[in-house]
């Protein structure tokens, strides 16, 4: 990990950033149960979890967010930071044992709309499974300063 330095006028809609796999494990949904105080049986029974026909365990959607934008995170930039996430949306269970992979791609870059010193970059977030189903989609959005 590097800090490298990007301003709004360095993005380019279109660029895309790919991630390596990573497995999903029970250390993971376990850590984020007792973080979150979500035990439901989704996540913690296995035989109640086949049962409701899940073929399983599955990950907790607010881990696999966090793990997905964990994955993200590469260089530190100063002149950017987070401003929040749009359009979360499960699309598919993501089993105990599964690999996710991760692909982001700068959709908009624009103005902010009250700071003029700042702009705002959406980064569509796409989760992939091993199976290369997507499990998970999100927009990431950034407020970005400007060169000038």
């Amino acid at each position: 990990m590097q800090v490298v330095d990007r301003y709004l006028e360095d993005y380019r809609v279109g660029e895309v950033r790919s991630t390596l796999g990573r497995q999903i494990t029970e250390a993971d949904v376990v850590l984020h149960a007792g973080q979150t105080g979500d035990f439901f049986p989704h996540h913690m029974d296995e035989r109640w979890a086949i049962q409701a026909g899940l073929g399983g365990r599955i990950a907790h959607g607010t881990l696999i967010v966090s793990i997905a934008v964990g994955m993200t995170a590469g260089d530190v930039n100063p002149q950017a930071m987070s401003y929040g996430y749009d359009r979360i949306r499960f699309i598919k269970p993501v089993l105990l044992g599964d690999s996710i992979t991760v692909q982001a791609e700068i959709i908009e870059v624009t103005d902010h709309p009250r700071r003029p010193e700042l702009g705002r970059v959406d980064e569509r977030v796409t989760v992939t499974n091993q199976d290369g189903d997507t499990v998970l989609s999100l927009v990431h959005l950034y407020v970005v300063n400007k060169r000038s």
